[in-house]
């Protein structure tokens, strides 16, 4: 699996529309073109691209948002065989009730996390399955 580095990068995955949806996390997907030689392409492989975003807007400390990252690619990797050759952006679109998950780092937001996240991946697989199935008489 390859991790998305660059603006344009980001942007590209962002463009290709929400796959799965869950009460804090959004997955967006594009399909990666065809490599050609005419221009240096933005993503270099026929691979699994993952990027994680999280806003300071919905995850004020660093502590947090680098917990909540952790647990995106160490879940995205228990799905990479199943997820296509795409890029894909996992994005934080809610924050966490700080009253219910006092510490960043605390069991409860981890499974919490981990939990959401595993469902979202699931539900972008099956979409990926169902889309990919070929049509019955």
């Amino acid at each position: 699996m390859q991790r998305l580095k660059t603006r344009a990068q980001f942007q590209a995955a962002l463009s290709g529309g929400t796959v799965s949806r869950t009460p804090h996390f959004a997955l967006h997907r594009v399909s990666l073109p065809q490599l050609s030689s005419e221009h240096p392409p933005l993503f270099h492989t026929q691979d699994v691209w993952l990027g994680a975003m999280l806003p300071k807007r919905w995850a004020r400390r660093a502590v947090t948002r680098n917990a909540i990252k952790r647990q995106i690619y160490v879940v995205s990797a228990l799905f990479e065989q199943r997820l296509p050759c795409a890029a894909h952006v996992v994005r934080l679109r809610s924050g966490f009730d700080r009253t219910q998950f006092i510490s960043a780092t605390s069991q409860l937001l981890k499974q919490a996390v981990r939990a959401e996240l595993e469902h979202l991946f699931e539900r972008a697989c099956s979409a990926n399955r169902a889309q990919s199935a070929p049509a019955l008489p």
